[in-house]
């Protein structure tokens, strides 16, 4: 293992990679504990480590942020993540931006650039509202806020904090890009597990014994091993292809798979739906409206339930995004191959596309699952765990963390076996034994 790991360091385009990705992730963090301007810094080490409630503890798992730290990248990338979320929807429903999403990667390009320009906005909506309803609101016992009541100081911290989302949103392009994975993915998952240390030093302080921590950490490994088990998991569908006889020599007949993912939506479904419950929350506090407040607050019965829509929506609308049967059998059929027993073309697409409904809502179910019953579950016993614990521990959190490393990992193998290193996860021996004989 320690040899495959080596491997990632000998090839220089892997090592230069790594290098953007780190150097990135480390100015994530510088980053977030730089303190917004006018802040009090003696209120911010009161409540260091706590939270509030459970929905901004939900909210810091969602967007890679820390409310209650008033640093630069608090507000996380919620926003970038909001915008996304809505030009994904706009070009299926107008067809304009259909038609330039379909112009390849000009028109993905202007869709971007679009999308950047919706995260401003958003940003510093978002800002007015986390300012105005939690910085300047009493927080201490004695009444005193994160940020005085001052129009500078307030302007000020609305802005940096805009400006701290759009800087994260550059980073997690450029980690794209020029890193290793999804950069926006990275971001979150290196704010979860920058805060599960502290997560679980608080859980090993309560005074409740041993059964709490060690009930929670079996569920941790339950839920560790299933995501896993169901993130690797995949319909073989078989593939033959046609034998072609040209002469005396016979070419072709070899049979193939074309895997599916159970989940093919990996975790975006989540990030979405989490994403858009937490606008009605936060207007509802914004403009005083408790009623809106109370049925979007986690784990309320409106939010449990919009919640299991949601990802049921965004799994069948991210995978109708990046899953084609139609095109995938006109493929199949010009390159000679069919799936046995089934005629080539309709016929095929259907078919693909029945396995595809059933496998989505199979991976729905699943992650339906995951982000409700162990968030109930961590609500239920809250009395004991404080709402960061519950939610850093939780099954959201958990799910993000696996899939995001394990699709780092699979992009680092890619990257090695492509350039006959063996692979991260697989052994370096073959591969050294390959390459003495070819010499």
């Amino acid at each position: 293992m320690i040899g495959n790991f080596t491997n990632l360091f000998r090839v220089p385009e892997i090592r230069r990679r790594l290098g953007i990705t780190l150097g990135f992730l480390l100015l994530y963090r510088v980053g977030w504990n730089i303190p917004i301007p006018g802040v009090n810094l003696d209120v911010v080490r009161q409540v260091a480590g706590d939270e509030g409630n459970a929905f901004t503890a939900l909210f810091s798992v969602i967007s890679g942020g820390g409310l209650y730290s008033c640093a630069l990248f608090s507000l996380g990338i919620m926003p970038y993540i909001s915008a996304s979320i809505i030009f994904s929807l706009l070009t299926k429903v107008v067809p304009s931006l259909e038609a330039i999403s379909k112009e390849g990667a000009a028109g993905q390009r202007k869709i971007n650039q679009w999308t950047r320009m919706a995260t401003v906005p958003l940003a510093l909506l978002q800002a007015i509202i986390l300012v105005a309803n939690i910085y300047k609101q009493p927080i201490t016992a004695g009444g005193d806020a994160l940020i005085p009541d001052s129009f500078m100081i307030t302007l000020g911290a609305m802005l940096t904090l805009t400006a701290g989302t759009i800087l994260l949103m550059w980073v997690g392009e450029q980690i794209t890009e020029y890193g290793v994975g999804n950069g926006i993915s990275l971001l979150i998952m290196a704010g979860i597990i920058a805060r599960v240390p502290e997560a679980i030093w608080q859980l090993i302080q309560k005074e409740e014994g041993g059964f709490l921590p060690f009930t929670l950490l079996v569920l941790f490994l339950v839920i560790v091993v299933v995501v896993v088990f169901i993130t690797k998991g995949t319909r073989k569908i078989p593939v033959q292809y046609a034998k072609l006889t040209r002469g005396r020599k016979v070419y072709g007949g070899q049979r193939h798979f074309l895997p599916i993912k159970v989940n093919q939506a990996g975790v975006m479904p989540v990030i979405f739906a989490s994403a858009l419950l937490s606008f009605p929350q936060l207007m509802g506090s914004a403009l005083g409206w408790t009623w809106l407040d109370n049925a979007f607050r986690v784990g309320a019965w409106w939010y449990t339930t919009l919640t299991v829509v949601m990802i049921y929506f965004f799994s069948f609308f991210w995978n109708s995004m990046m899953f084609n049967p139609v095109e995938m059998s006109k493929n199949m059929k010009e390159s000679g191959s069919f799936i046995p027993g089934i005629r080539p073309g309709k016929r095929t697409a259907e078919f693909l596309e029945r396995v595809m409904t059933r496998i989505t809502l199979a991976g729905a179910t699943f992650l339906a699952i995951i982000a409700i019953v162990p968030s109930q579950a961590a609500l239920w016993i809250s009395a004991n765990v404080p709402p960061q614990v519950a939610y850093f521990l939780g099954g959201t959190s958990i799910l993000i963390v696996v899939s995001v490393a394990l699709d780092l990992v699979d992009k680092l193998n890619s990257a090695l076996l492509m350039r006959n290193q063996g692979g991260f996860m697989t052994g370096s021996a073959a591969a050294a034994g390959k390459r003495r004989k070819g010499k």
